[in-house]
């Protein structure tokens, strides 16, 4: 794929996934969550031009830092989404003011990143980008799914860092 669609395909992906999480929804643990992020990883792994050809090391550790950035997103942003048990048993999630900082951070973050591969000369591919997209997405996937299987009784919110543990509203779908 050329940059152009990888770059569509990134902003696309992150804009539906962030915009589906701060509303209330039913997770379901036992589906596939890995299979978004396992498809977008092979996609960016798929393009020649992970790695500038010329600056190999540099563009490494500059990969290595995205990837960093991205799985620390995910955790974080996993710990600031508030998730609870309705009394039927369904377990639901829904990010929190503090998710959105998180994002803010990664967002900021991977400027800084973009910015210091400019200065160094390295051509960076939108592959990388993708890649950190799927770690962040499997990461946050992988603790929600792991917290919500650790939930103990019905009605009982396990609280999201930052949060006030205000009454949650379950919106209607």
């Amino acid at each position: 794929m050329s940059g152009l669609v990888n770059a569509l395909v990134i902003v696309a992906v992150a804009a539906i996934v962030i915009v589906r999480q701060f509303r209330a929804r039913a997770i379901n643990t036992d589906r596939r969550w890995w299979l978004i992020p396992v498809v977008l990883a092979v996609v960016a792994l798929r393009e020649p031009g992970i790695l500038d050809v010329h600056h190999r090391a540099e563009s490494a550790v500059l990969l290595a830092v995205e990837l960093f950035i991205g799985v620390a997103t995910g955790a974080g942003w996993a710990w600031t989404t508030r998730i609870w048990t309705e009394p039927d048993g369904v377990v639901w999630t829904k990010s929190t003011k503090a998710s959105v900082a998180v994002w803010l951070v990664g967002i900021a973050l991977r400027i800084g990143v973009y910015a210091v591969g400019a200065v160094l000369g390295l051509r960076q591919d939108s592959s990388a980008l993708m890649c950190a997209l799927a770690a962040t997405l499997l990461v946050r996937s992988g603790i929600l799914v792991w917290r919500a299987q650790s939930l103990g009784t019905a009605n009982d919110p396990t609280p999201a860092y930052g949060d006030g543990m205000r009454s949650v509203r379950r919106e209607r779908a």
